[in-house]
């Protein structure tokens, strides 16, 4: 599994990565495995606004239903719509072609309360 330096995660599974006034967001390598096979991307719509916390969407896979939850507070101002048409991107790089959305971060200081890669990977469950 892969855990980029330079981005931000949260305990319910999301990355962050801070780019400016706008961040983007998607699913962990860790939170897709336990996906396994993305088949539908519920999207929130541009101009969207949310709390941290809230849903921002829902991901289907053929395993099971789960949402996607806002790292900060922030409004929606582009959101990956390829995903429409290749859900599977969530799997397949959900680093890259799998992010979900981009925000206008309300505050950046929420960032702080945002784990770094290491601190993201001593929170997972360790396999036995």
């Amino acid at each position: 599994m892969e855990f980029p330096e330079g981005l931000l995660y949260t305990e319910s599974h999301e990355w962050v990565k801070d780019e400016g006034d706008q961040v983007t967001i998607g699913l962990t390598d860790y939170a897709q495995s336990q996906l396994k096979d993305v088949v539908y991307v519920e999207l929130p719509e541009i101009g969207s606004e949310f709390q941290k916390g809230e849903s921002i969407g829902v991901i289907e896979s053929v395993k099971t239903v789960a949402d996607v939850f806002s790292p900060i507070t922030g409004k929606v101002v582009e959101t990956n719509l390829a995903l429409k048409d290749h859900p599977e991107f969530v799997n397949v790089e959900p680093y890259g072609k799998g992010w979900i959305i981009k925000m206008e971060a309300q505050d950046k200081k929420e960032l702080r309360g945002l784990l770094s890669s290491k601190a993201y990977q001593n929170f997972l469950p360790t396999e036995e």
